[in-house]
């Protein structure tokens, strides 16, 4: 579609830098149209506070506030949790979190009959992708408007310019203006001082972690938690049954006071660069070890390791926003079959950031006590290990006998 043609832009909308600055921007460069702003409350919290009165200030026709808490963790965290998958030990809070609001502004920007979706993901980030591949699946002929590939505007430190030369209010300033991104699931940090890897992140300054606090800030003594699962999915915590939202929420609260869930890594973006980003996922860190511990007893060897190949794939098809895909999906009827017996209990002991085994249990359990003792049992002959390790060993014994005679190899 001609730029002059574009009369009416839904812009995934959050009150933050990129954000407030857009709208004006679009009605100076796209012939003053109209614009709509969409947000997914994907868990926020007070970001979410003044949107409308922000949005309608600086030009927006109108603002949605779509609650997609439930759909985010049942439908885009619990599969992504139930195969395990980590993207160089990110546990994907960003990435999953893209295609369920691209998915909400795509069906606005269909009811609204909007000529074209905006989004403000950097140029030079992850997050143009994983909306617009998401977009190009569920509304395939909408432009789609990215102004940081368009706009002169080179940095934070210029945005924050144009904010004040059009009287925009923001909530940061040029001292706290580090890149955040929180929802239900995580709270990531970027930019500022940790762009330098030899900097160690400032965990103990009062402010900078907003989920919880720091291991030497935790408290002295530890916390036991159990978790209990059905099919890969948890359900209840210390015996109370929780809904989805409810249960991420209390182990948010729980690992943070206990320091859980702090990761500092530089990982390889899928546009090429590398990346400092320092993430709290207290809850998430707590489901993640609980839901590996479980599987210990419950998936059997060959299971359990071919998973682990697959988890490595789906948490790339997650980072790389390809959740709109028949690969996806396919897995996902992999991951649901696997772990019809991934059910049972486990508890862990939270301290100071550390998450320790306490027990567990399962009605699936594939560990006999009986069979792995080191006593006395009924169930194993030990001298049966002599021709499995003859059979095992075979052609390790075979290439040292023949290659004797082997000519002399350079």
């Amino acid at each position: 579609m001609k730029k002059e043609n574009i009369k009416k832009v839904v812009l995934a909308y959050s009150g933050g830098l990129d954000t407030s600055i857009i709208i004006p921007w679009l009605k100076e460069n796209y012939n003053n149209c109209e614009v709509i702003a969409v947000s997914g409350d994907v868990g926020q919290g007070t970001e979410l506070d003044g949107l409308e009165e922000k949005a309608k200030a600086t030009g927006a026709s109108k603002l949605y506030v779509l609650d997609l808490k439930k759909d985010f963790v049942e439908n885009y965290i619990f599969p992504t949790l139930k195969f395990g998958a980590k993207y160089e030990d990110y546990l994907l809070g960003t990435s999953f979190a893209r295609p369920c609001i691209a998915k909400a502004l795509a069906d606005i920007a269909i009811k609204e009959g909007a000529d074209a979706i905006c989004h403000g993901c950097t140029g030079k980030g992850n997050d143009q992708v994983r909306f617009e591949l998401t977009l190009k699946a569920l509304c395939p002929d909408m432009a789609i408007i990215a102004p940081w590939r368009e706009w002169d505007i080179k940095s934070r430190d210029e945005e924050i310019d144009y904010a004040e030369a059009h009287h925009i209010p923001l909530k940061i300033n040029r001292e706290t203006n580090y890149s955040k991104d929180k929802n239900l699931w995580h709270l990531s940090h970027e930019g500022l001082d940790l762009e330098c890897p030899a900097n160690e992140p400032q965990y103990n300054k009062p402010g900078f972690l907003e989920l919880g606090v720091s291991p030497e800030q935790a408290p002295d003594t530890p916390t036991y938690v159990t978790i209990h699962f059905e099919k890969g999915i948890p359900t209840a915590v210390d015996g109370k049954e929780m809904g989805a939202v409810e249960l991420v929420e209390y182990l948010n609260k729980l690992g943070g006071a206990n320091g859980i869930g702090l990761l500092d890594i530089v990982e390889n973006r899928l546009v090429g660069m590398k990346s400092r980003g320092v993430y709290e996922t207290p809850g998430g860190a707590i489901l993640y070890k609980a839901i590996n511990v479980l599987e210990t007893i419950t998936l059997d060897k060959e299971s359990a390791h071919f998973k682990a190949q697959m988890a490595q794939k789906y948490a790339d098809i997650v980072y790389n926003g390809q959740w709109f895909t028949p690969l996806r999906e396919a897995l996902d009827a992999f991951a649901d079959s696997l772990e019809k017996t991934v059910t049972g209990d486990v508890k862990l002991k939270l301290y100071k950031g550390n998450m320790i085994n306490a027990g567990v249990t399962s009605p699936y359990t594939l560990y006999d006590e009986q069979t792995a003792s080191f006593g006395e049992d009924e169930d194993y002959n030990q001298a049966d290990a002599a021709g499995f390790i003859n059979l095992f060993g075979l052609s390790i014994k075979e290439r040292a006998k023949l290659s004797k005679n082997w000519p002399e190899v350079k």
